[in-house]
């Protein structure tokens, strides 16, 4: 039988399957992103890291390797609640806990860490501050393999059935256009900061 190589989606979003792939998956200028950019943005925790280290804006919350849940608690504390306590490994939803006070804190750790390493094979957990009544909003990249790269508007994402997209809308209703600016640039900084390459 013929040998098919992965689809792009597949290689864009799985940092193990671009490495083991590789030139299956090179056949255009933009693509694959390196298995390293698609791991430094698929693991929330070194994500976060990533971007506060190059200045780029994150929400108030602790990516720490300690998950001691004595640090966590104190962690929490610091940040302020309402806290999201989300798998530091996955998306989806799973493993995601909104935490209202710190009496509820013990129960959503453990049921979040048990789903983490359920769906994920990684408990690790990432806290950060609640935001209330968010917009999901995304910014369309394109990044070719010479440096080159541009936006593409945003989608809004905000309608979801259980952390599950319903529907995109482009534009956001909700964004305006100093905001579109803004997020745009962040958006464009990011890419080369983590040698992304290719559409997403």
């Amino acid at each position: 039988a013929a040998t098919r190589a992965p689809s792009a989606r597949l290689c864009q979003q799985r940092a193990h399957l671009a490495a083991v792939a590789g030139s299956t998956c090179s056949h255009s200028p933009f693509l694959p992103s390196p298995s390293a950019a698609i791991a430094a943005m698929g693991d929330k925790a070194r994500a976060r890291q990533r971007m506060a280290a190059a200045g780029i804006a994150v929400v108030p919350g602790y990516d720490g390797d300690d998950q001691d849940p004595v640090i966590l608690h104190h962690e929490a504390d610091r940040i302020g609640y309402p806290v999201m306590v989300k798998a530091a490994a996955g998306g989806g939803g799973r493993g995601m806990r909104l935490v209202q006070s710190a009496p509820d804190l013990p129960d959503a750790l453990r049921s979040a860490a048990a789903e983490a390493v359920k769906s994920f094979g990684d408990g690790r957990l990432i806290l950060e501050r609640a935001v209330a009544e968010p917009r999901h909003v995304e910014i369309q990249v394109f990044a070719d393999s010479h440096g080159n790269v541009l936006h593409l508007g945003e989608r809004d994402c905000s309608v979801q059935r259980r952390h599950q997209k319903v529907i995109e809308e482009s534009p956001s209703p909700a964004v305006n256009a100093e905001l579109r600016v803004r997020m745009g640039a962040a958006a464009v900084a990011v890419a080369p900061e983590i040698g992304y390459v290719g559409a997403g």
